[in-house]
């Protein structure tokens, strides 16, 4: 009880003062107000509803299961093994991804049809699974968080040189809609569990950064994708 409690308190804390404020923009500048601030209230009522139950979700199932799995992938021993694991288990969680699957269709749209939504699913998911992959070995191989971001993001702004611009904000936009909900908590939760396992002195350093790698991964494979079919 005391979980649902702290969520449902967080919940409110989250939408409270954005509500209020619609509300008191709706009474002041939409005439016959008392209808839309109704279905607005129920909006938002539904919205807290569903986003705690959600974040119950995500408390109850997907931090254990991520941290259990992070865990566990050290003692295989094999580390291809563990690194093309992890690399399917991104790539899993990236398209279930809500963020995702809604930046693809309007990209998809917009575009009439150039940037497919598969593709794009495809591609972002790809580019956080490799990255995922990127952070784990970085751990096991000890080398500096740091070198990897800089030669990231080296490589990012190159690339921008080369493709046609519209490409550019899309691929950030990819790397900016896998720090979403469902990703987010399992890629902290892999992480910390995987660090734990492995232990050592950089051990509470090395849980975290697996977020900030994956964001480059799909920055990456859409700047890719503009120098293919630019």
């Amino acid at each position: 009880m005391g979980d649902i409690r702290d969520i449902v308190l967080e919940v409110v804390q989250a939408v409270l003062p954005i509500a209020v404020l619609v509300v008191v923009l709706i009474m002041l500048f939409v005439p016959h107000w008392w209808p839309v601030v109704l279905q607005f209230l129920i909006g938002t009522l539904m919205v807290v509803t569903g986003l705690g139950l959600f974040l119950l979700g995500v408390k109850v199932g997907l931090l254990p299961l991520g941290q259990a799995i992070g865990s566990e992938l050290p003692q295989w021993g094999s580390l291809p093994l563990i690194l093309f694991f992890i690399f399917v288990l991104g790539v899993a969680v990236t398209v279930a991804e809500p963020d995702v699957r809604v930046l693809a269709a309007k990209v998809d749209t917009v575009s009439s049809g150039e940037i497919a939504r598969g593709m794009l699913i495809t591609l972002v998911a790809v580019g956080v699974g490799l990255f995922m992959a990127v952070a784990a070995a970085r751990m096991v191989l000890g080398i500096p968080l740091s070198y990897i971001l800089i030669g990231g993001y080296l490589a990012v702004f190159v690339l921008s040189y080369y493709v046609p611009s519209h490409y550019v904000p899309i691929s950030f936009d990819a790397g900016g809609v896998t720090t979403g909900p469902m990703t987010v908590p399992f890629i902290l939760a892999l992480g910390v569990g995987f660090a734990a396992v492995l232990g050592g002195k950089g051990s509470l350093s090395d849980s975290f950064g697996w977020v900030a790698l994956a964001s480059i991964g799909p920055v990456l494979a859409v700047l890719l994708l503009g120098v293919i079919y630019g």
